[in-house]
């Protein structure tokens, strides 16, 4: 099984200049492989706003396209986000981190672990294109297609939990946050 590392490291390496919105867990990792003013990271006051934080960008701006990187516990949280955004046809590529845990807020499993399928609930949703992966070399072989082209775009992504991790702070504050995002957008 992938580590939620390795799952940034393919991101990294396929990323062209798409806003990277990260969540939870992945702000504590991603600016360890990336500083673009086009990174986003967001830990608001509640779980599950990344999906349409990055729907709202996209819809701002659909040249540049919006990759999120969601947890399965704040995904869970909002899960009506996915029945939104399948009504638009945006250059919106969501990654589910799926650990199974609630990791950054103390390891508690998330309900139903292991047992949701995330996949079936986008297809539902009516999200078309839809990848799962639960290695590195699976990820790494679909990452190119599957953050290109039309989307919106859901990618599951199965990773091993780590119970024990702090809750993550941002590189830079809010407010920079958000003038570097808006300078690189043009806004």
């Amino acid at each position: 099984m992938m580590t939620h590392r390795d799952t940034l490291e393919v991101l990294a390496a396929h990323r062209r200049d798409q806003v990277v919105v990260t969540t939870m867990g992945s702000v504590g990792l991603w600016p360890r492989l990336s500083d673009s003013p086009l990174d986003f990271h967001y830990l608001p006051s509640s779980m599950g706003q990344g999906v349409p934080l990055g729907l709202g960008l996209c819809l701002a701006r659909p040249e540049r396209g919006v990759i999120v990187l969601t947890g399965d516990g704040g995904l869970l949280m909002n899960l009506g986000c996915l029945v939104t955004v399948a009504q638009y046809t945006v250059p919106l590529y969501i990654l589910l981190i799926d650990n199974g845990l609630y990791e950054v807020t103390g390891g508690q499993s998330v309900p139903n672990a292991g047992r949701t399928n995330f996949a079936a609930l986008a297809r539902g949703a009516g999200i078309a294109r839809v990848h799962e992966c639960a290695t590195r070399d699976e990820w790494h072989a679909i990452a190119g297609e599957g953050l290109s082209g039309s989307g919106p775009v859901f990618v599951w992504l199965k990773v091993a939990g780590e119970v024990g991790k702090a809750t993550p702070v941002a590189p830079r504050p809010m407010e920079e946050q958000i003038r570097r995002l808006r300078a690189a957008l043009g806004a």
